[in-house]
């Protein structure tokens, strides 16, 4: 594998693509090395040799965005995905049941190596961390590169806080680069500009006088799972018309107190919906906790559960912003806006969402 890698500074401005041969060669006459694709990753300009035919994707929100960029037939391994494999269903087709899933849970390195991919599609507390042995520096000892989740780019090396832009931007940013780098420009662009179109449609609603709080409810202990400035979430409530309860978080997922939910008092809760603890089991939390009890989202059953792929980086983004739209609407909590979501929830039928009956 050739991967070059140059830091650049962090921008919002669009992804930069480069396409050439392999560094050393001057004109296409003498060009003997595999071609090669440049884009900009997490800060910093990625080499990777092309053709690339074998990806290897981590979680539903990076398998939903491979798909989406056109990269199916480059595909050779998923992880996580068993519990996303419906509401991707829904969206892709009968392509999500061909893949071939070898973990389904973060992967371990055994699983990555045994798939032998050239390149990784995962992140940071996304299937990748130094406790577990899977970092860029390991994997390219073993002849792998990495793509990361632009969602998940850390905000200094070896730091936690994670995130480093906007959050559509990020989504738009990782579309065009996964397209580009499995030889899939096109789609991946195609992609990116559907959402693009969706996400103004819904800034150009008609927005409320005093935006709704929403919080975000992924799952709970001592203290609340819940999603900052830079998670998907952000992106979401903002297109929605709302606004984020912890958008002073300057990080992606991450714990808070049970006093930020307490003190927003939100008008709307939504939950992450995955294995581990039911929308149920999160409920009775909040209504067996004295403060929780209290909040008027809880006492009006003012509550939102969908799938962990809507909420994480994907192109569900947009579809969880309608659905979320659709929601708020219902509740009157901000004006109408003829929006229909594109895709239908209500056929995965998710507990815990007492506003599609």
């Amino acid at each position: 594998m050739n991967r070059t890698i140059t830091r650049v500074a962090p921008t919002l401005a669009p992804v930069t693509v480069l396409l050439g041969v392999a560094a050393g060669c001057g004109t296409e006459s003498d060009a003997t090395a595999s071609d090669t694709v440049t884009v900009t990753n997490c800060g910093a300009e990625v080499t990777f040799d092309q053709p690339l035919d074998r990806l290897f994707a981590n979680d539903g929100g990076m398998i939903a965005i491979a798909l989406a960029a056109g990269a199916r037939d480059k595909m050779v391994a998923v992880s996580s995905l068993a519990r996303d494999k419906d509401v991707l269903r829904l969206e892709y087709g009968p392509q999500v049941d061909t893949l071939d899933e070898v973990a389904t849970e973060p992967p371990t390195l055994e699983n990555i190596v045994g798939a032998k991919p050239e390149v990784l599609y995962a992140g940071y507390n996304y299937g990748m961390s130094e406790s577990r042995g899977i970092t860029p520096e390991i994997l390219a000892s073993h002849g792998i590169d990495v793509y990361q989740l632009s969602e998940a780019c850390r905000q200094a090396d070896g730091q936690a806080p994670r995130g480093t832009m906007d959050p559509w931007v990020a989504l738009d940013t990782d579309l065009r680069n996964i397209g580009t780098i499995t030889g899939n420009p096109e789609q991946g662009a195609k992609a990116a500009d559907e959402i693009a179109d969706r996400l103004e449609s819904l800034r150009s609603a008609p927005q409320p006088a005093e935006k709704p709080t929403v919080f975000v409810f992924d799952s709970v202990s001592d203290t609340i799972f819940s999603s900052g400035a830079f998670g998907g979430p952000q992106g979401i409530i903002d297109a929605a018309g709302a606004r984020n309860a912890t958008e002073d978080v300057k990080d992606t997922w991450t714990a808070v107190s049970w006093e930020r939910i307490t003190t927003a008092d939100p008008d709307l809760i939504v939950f992450v919906d995955y294995p581990g603890q039911s929308v149920e089991q999160k409920i009775e939390a909040l209504r067996a906790n004295p403060a929780g009890r209290n909040l008027k989202a809880v006492r009006e059953n003012r509550f939102v559960n969908l799938p962990y792929a809507m909420w994480v980086s994907s192109p569900l983004n947009i579809d969880a912003a309608e659905t979320l739209r659709s929601v708020l609407e219902a509740h009157d909590l901000v004006p109408a806006s003829g929006i229909t979501p594109t895709l239908d929830v209500r056929q995965l039928g998710l507990s815990g969402n007492d506003w599609l009956n």
